[in-house]
């Protein structure tokens, strides 16, 4: 018995030594470094490269952990579940904060396709890019510049949408992209930069996307702070499992 309770004990300590995740230093350009969170799950069929919103960034690792409160952060072990590998992106170590003009600029997208290169090298598995909020301007960009075969599609959560924002999705060459596209939105998102009402622009940019899905969705609890933060129905509180299992299945099986 006592036997079984320690080969018991083992495998669960394996388990969780396998599920931490790995901090990066990627070079990116020269004498740049941009930080990844990388971890993966077994047997996955994809790679989802995050892009979470504001200044950029996942926080510290602790324990294997990204400690970030941003949406696409703290969903993390769902994205696993789903069987997805999870990368992600951070910041170089020449900035300290992803603005919208920075997040279509050269050297971003120059640092973008270097670690998508470093992505690629971990797992044959797609690699889809996935951004939340000021995140959408990074993966619309990236994903319209650089052309990279390795992107197997794009989503976009709580899109930035207001024309006046440098970089906002609708605003950029939506027509230059020919790979699947799902957008996700709360239809409750207060946030002035993301308005509900603003996101079908994008679906009616999307030209030569091969299909294109959007997804309104609802629900969630609790929502606190500024409305345009992470634990605000811009950042599905409440709600994470189910958007990121919406999220997953569409990346399973693309669909209008």
């Amino acid at each position: 018995m006592r036997h079984l309770i320690v080969t018991a004990a083992l495998a669960l300590a394996s388990l969780c030594a396998q599920a931490e995740g790995t901090l990066f230093k990627v070079p990116t350009r020269p004498d740049v470094k941009t930080t990844l969170f990388w971890e993966a799950a077994p047997g996955a069929t994809a790679t989802v490269l995050l892009f979470p919103g504001g200044g950029g960034g996942f926080g510290q690792v602790v324990d294997g952990r990204a400690t970030g409160g941003n949406f696409l952060v703290r969903s993390v072990p769902h994205f696993l579940s789903q069987g997805l590998n999870v990368a992600i992106f951070g910041r170089p170590d020449d900035t300290q904060d992803l603005g919208y003009t920075e997040r279509t600029g050269q050297a971003h997208l120059a640092d973008v396709r270097e670690v998508l290169t470093f992505v690629r090298q971990h797992s044959g598995a797609p690699v889809w890019l996935v951004g939340t909020s000021r995140g959408t301007v990074s993966t619309t960009a990236a994903a319209i510049h650089l052309q990279d075969p390795a992107i197997a599609g794009l989503v976009l959560s709580s899109s930035v949408v207001k024309a006046s924002t440098p970089g906002n999705v609708p605003g950029q060459n939506l027509a230059a992209l020919r790979l699947p596209v799902l957008v996700l939105h709360h239809r409750q998102d207060a946030c002035g930069q993301c308005r509900p009402e603003d996101v079908p622009a994008i679906l009616q940019g999307l030209v030569n996307a091969p299909v294109k899905k959007l997804l309104m969705v609802d629900g969630g609890a609790n929502p606190e702070g500024d409305v345009c933060a992470a634990r605000h129905w811009h950042g599905f509180i409440g709600m994470e499992a189910d958007a990121v299992g919406q999220i997953a299945d569409w990346i399973r099986r693309p669909a209008p």
